[in-house]
């Protein structure tokens, strides 16, 4: 499995036949160019996860790829590639030439008290235990070998993120979600200092395809 960072929370996999697009949002940057995409998952509507002026031109550039999306996500998708849009639950599983998918969680984290919660839902490959998130901390009852993690936003600590890693403790984890960080590596250091010892923490690099 080959993944590639384009920045904050967005991933492309390719594994086996199947190159998929997770999470194409405002603050990462060179996913649009691709082309080749089987499929667009988006784990939430936020601006961060969603950029809804690029994403249809993305799938245009791959005509055969779905949007799949969880019920809120699906109000915010433009009227142009609705008709591609796929909607899925926490609990569901999906194909993608022939890699296994389930969509997995359900909430976003808090914010705070006074903003209303969003639904959110994370992408768990059964097949390689890779578990992109999204912007949830509730770790789900599956067996994660892989997880891409989340070390910043306005709904968590560095803390949560140390503690969420841990209740996991899968064997290998890298960093997302650090866009709004001016100084990421700060970050990374404490992750990989407070991770479980048996957990391989690596950053990728942006925008290069790493073998994981």
């Amino acid at each position: 499995m080959k993944i590639t960072h384009f920045g904050h929370a967005c991933l492309l996999i390719e594994t086996g036949d199947a190159r998929i697009l997770i999470d194409p949002g405002t603050m990462s940057s060179g996913f649009d160019s691709l082309t080749g995409i089987d499929a667009v998952l988006i784990t939430h509507k936020h601006f961060d996860h969603f950029d809804t002026a690029k994403v249809p031109a993305l799938l245009d550039a791959s005509p055969g790829a779905p949007l799949i999306v969880e019920a809120a996500t699906a109000t915010e998708v433009p009227e142009s590639v609705r008709d591609r849009t796929q909607v899925v639950a926490p609990g569901e599983k999906f194909d993608i030439k022939g890699v296994d998918i389930q969509a997995v969680g359900g909430t976003h984290a808090t914010i705070h008290p006074d903003i209303a919660g969003i639904p959110n839902i994370g992408f768990y490959f059964t097949d390689t235990g890779l578990l992109h998130p999204g912007d949830e901390f509730v770790p789900p009852t599956i067996d994660v070998q892989l997880l891409a993690l989340p070390v910043s936003g306005p709904w968590q600590r560095l803390s949560d993120a140390v503690d969420y890693l841990r209740e996991i403790n899968p064997p290998a984890a890298f960093p997302m979600h650090e866009a709004a960080l001016s100084h990421p590596q700060i970050w990374y250091n404490y992750v990989d200092t407070l991770k479980p010892k048996s957990t391989q923490f690596q950053v990728l690099e942006p925008q290069t395809a790493t073998e994981l």
